[in-house]
């Protein structure tokens, strides 16, 4: 087995930003009688600007009133598309890149899977995709259990790939192993070799920074396990997601840990919160 270690991107709870609400106020009192020669005019009781300031602009704020007084609106914090903001509030606050796999409804198997980068002003842009996929038989679930055919719902850190093949160019560490190969028939009958041919682990119920073969499971068995993104062979999966072969070379060789990448998948309503 040969596995390229690198640290995992840290996983944590994101906060939602609020803009904060300016006001200003204006005392609409006369203008103080000139100042002797020589002397600076003070300024009248209950103006905090300095003496000597230039009369309040009026009319955009109301007679007297300086423009920059009006409240600002809050500014919503950049979201992705489709992602609600209870969902982008798991967004860890470091993420600058983000793959978003949508379902129609929660008992869909077929899927819609984009990757997005953070651009100028947070904004986040479509930077490949999108690319058809599928996820489990029975669609999702926000409480995944092992066997259950659902593939779960939430953002999950990306952090470590591997496949039967050799690396196709990855930034994330990459185990190259026999032991990602596979047989038999999915669901529609259709052939499983090669499915595993590359795969990026899911960090649910796993520990991060180790191969994805790795079986520990840190909320025990009865959670499943094993939760990637694979070749797609045709058919819906047991709970992951899976993507045409280019499609996922490609995703793996845009992934980069500097970046600490994440997954945001479940159907669309519920991504919407």
């Amino acid at each position: 087995m040969s596995v390229h270690k690198g640290a995992p991107a840290l996983l944590s709870a994101g906060t939602l930003c609020a803009a904060l609400l300016l006001s200003g106020c204006a005392n609409t009192a006369p203008p103080a009688p000139a100042a002797p020669a020589g002397k600076t005019a003070a300024a009248p009781a209950g103006d905090s600007r300095p003496a000597g300031a230039p009369p309040m602009a009026s009319g955009a704020g109301g007679p007297g009133e300086p423009a920059s007084s009006i409240a600002s609106a809050p500014v919503p914090t950049p979201r992705l598309p489709g992602v609600g903001p209870a969902t982008q509030a798991f967004v860890p606050d470091g993420t600058t890149q983000a793959f978003v796999v949508t379902g129609a409804t929660a008992d869909d198997n077929t899927s819609t899977a984009t990757l997005y980068e953070k651009g100028p002003g947070g904004h986040w842009i479509e930077s490949a995709g999108p690319w058809p996929a599928h996820n489990a038989l029975r669609g999702w679930t926000a409480d995944h259990t092992a066997g259950d055919l659902h593939t779960p719902i939430g953002v999950f850190q990306l952090g470590d790939a591997g496949g039967r093949l050799p690396d196709p160019g990855s930034r994330l560490p990459y185990d190259h192993d026999d032991e990602f190969a596979i047989s038999g028939t999915g669901f529609f009958g259709e052939s499983l070799e090669g499915s595993f041919d590359h795969v990026v682990a899911i960090d649910y119920n796993r520990v991060p920074g180790r191969t994805p073969l790795d079986k520990e499971r840190p909320l025990g068995a009865e959670k499943g396990g094993g939760v990637w993104i694979h070749v797609d062979h045709g058919g819906p999966t047991q709970a992951c997601i899976a993507l045409e072969r280019e499609s996922l070379r490609e995703l793996i060789r845009a992934l980069d840990p500097a970046k600490e990448p994440v997954v945001v998948m479940g159907p669309a309503p519920e991504l919407a919160r």
